[in-house]
């Protein structure tokens, strides 16, 4: 007489739809759509029109929401705290559940943070997030250097030019932020460079390699090592992807050659 397998429990049917692609699209289109009628309120017109329906929308958002991070946390209990994204999404969502009162004002244009919640749900978001903080160590590393040389260079700016430009030169907060706008190529010829040249004709030799250095190399360095590290970290993904699937496969294998023992067993 064969035994009949036990029913699953609620919290293993609840898990069966959470952890559901559908489950997962529908919480992105949601988000989705509440991002686009937070946009939505920044319009009179289109408040004074349809605002109660944009309203009833953002309040079913929340709703949402809120009933998907309760099943999350009925299935996985304390473990649903074990993941960033999971944190990451609680406390947006928390931050939303918070009445805007004029003590809390400020809350009603942080609601716009919830649009966030799309980097915890599309897989391909999650990737670059993790590759930034992966490269966070090395950021800093260029940050350091960066900031070496808008120091060095602010210094001989205040000191070489100081006395003729004191509005852009004349100290050294002002050559710092004068050396950022020539760092960011917004209006450096014409704004700044050429009108420092009719007085020193060789002040080109002293900008140009501070661009070339900036501009050109150090901010570019910014771009290497974040593509270096998001690589690192899809390859890292796919490590652990292949090992998943190899481990099922010998899984498998042991259980097939159980079986084979099983029935050579029996013949």
């Amino acid at each position: 007489m064969s035994m009949s397998p036990n029913p699953p429990t609620l919290r293993q049917r609840v898990r069966s739809i959470v952890e559901t692609r559908q489950f997962e699209h529908t919480i992105t289109a949601v988000i989705v759509i509440n991002a686009v009628g937070l946009g939505l309120e920044t319009s009179p017109e289109i408040m004074s029109s349809v605002g109660r329906v944009i309203y009833t929308l953002d309040r079913l958002a929340i709703a949402i929401f809120v009933v998907e991070l309760a099943l999350k946390l009925f299935v996985y209990r304390l473990n649903f705290f074990r993941s960033g994204w999971n944190v990451f999404d609680f406390v947006i969502v928390s931050v939303a559940l918070i009445p805007a009162s004029q003590q809390f004002s400020v809350l009603r244009a942080l609601r716009v943070l919830r649009a966030l919640r799309l980097v915890s749900v599309v897989p391909s978001m999650r990737k670059v997030i993790v590759g930034l903080f992966s490269a966070i160590p090395s950021i800093g590393t260029v940050i350091l250097l960066l900031g070496l040389l808008f120091y060095i260079s602010a210094v001989m700016a205040t000191k070489l030019f100081g006395a003729a430009f004191p509005e852009w030169f004349g100290t050294l907060g002002a050559s710092l932020y004068s050396l950022f706008q020539i760092m960011t190529l917004e209006s450096w010829s014409m704004g700044i460079v050429r009108p420092v040249m009719e007085q020193f004709p060789y002040a080109w030799a002293f900008f140009v390699p501070f661009i070339l250095l900036t501009s050109f190399i150090v901010l570019n360095l910014f771009i290497g090592v974040i593509v270096n590290a998001m690589s690192e970290a899809t390859d890292e993904e796919a490590h652990d992807e292949r090992e998943e699937i190899l481990s099922e496969l010998r899984a498998l294998g042991e259980e097939l050659r159980n079986l084979r023992r099983t029935v050579d067993g029996k013949n």
